[in-house]
């Protein structure tokens, strides 16, 4: 009986197969071929280039009101309590993440800031720290890019508090910004747990 059953297998395989023929020399490919490896390379870069200008941005780069740069930075939404705020104001929660926007434009700096902030959020992150620097030497006004990192995080409903950084993590080059707690935030601390 098994005998049959394997005959029979064999027999649909066969059919199956019998359009298929093999490779012949000129049908093959050199994976180590550079010109196999710059087309890949650039196949890779367009589908990076296409998934980071879809990524919707609602940090606006418009309507900044400049600070300068010896300002502190602050916010506070209602609600957080005080405790909360000074222990970010005075750095004492872990920092669970940081952000550079040295050398980037505002528009890479808009888009990096955004992106990590929502995966940071995603990650359950609750304490991240911004460097911006000072930008005493910043075009068209100083200060520019602490302007609209003041400006975006206000903007952000994800951040509930932020303030400048304490002069160990930067100080008026920096600024703290405390996340909302992720809806699913006992399954992410429970995935964390379970890692570590």
């Amino acid at each position: 009986m098994t005998t049959s059953n394997q005959a029979d297998d064999l027999q649909s395989f066969m059919e199956e197969m019998g359009d298929v023929k093999p490779l012949g020399k000129n049908d093959t490919i050199d994976l180590h071929d550079p010109k196999i490896r710059i087309a890949d390379k650039q196949k890779r870069a367009k589908l990076h280039l296409a998934t980071q200008k879809s990524t919707f941005n609602p940090l606006t780069l418009d309507n900044v009101t400049p600070v300068k740069p010896d300002d502190f930075l602050s916010f506070q939404q209602p609600g957080i309590q005080d405790g909360v705020f000074k222990n970010l104001r005075l750095g004492k929660y872990e920092i669970e993440h940081r952000i550079s926007l040295k050398g980037l434009t505002l528009k890479e700096a808009s888009q990096h800031l955004y992106e990590s902030l929502s995966r940071c959020h995603e990650r359950g992150c609750r304490a991240v720290l911004i460097q911006h620097g000072r930008g005493e030497q910043s075009q068209p006004f100083p200060a520019l890019k602490k302007s609209y990192v003041n400006h975006w995080l206000s903007e952000l409903e994800e951040v509930i508090a932020f303030h400048s950084a304490q002069p160990v993590h930067g100080g008026l080059g920096a600024t703290y910004a405390l996340l909302k707690k992720h809806p699913e935030q006992k399954l992410i601390n429970r995935e964390k747990n379970r890692r570590g």
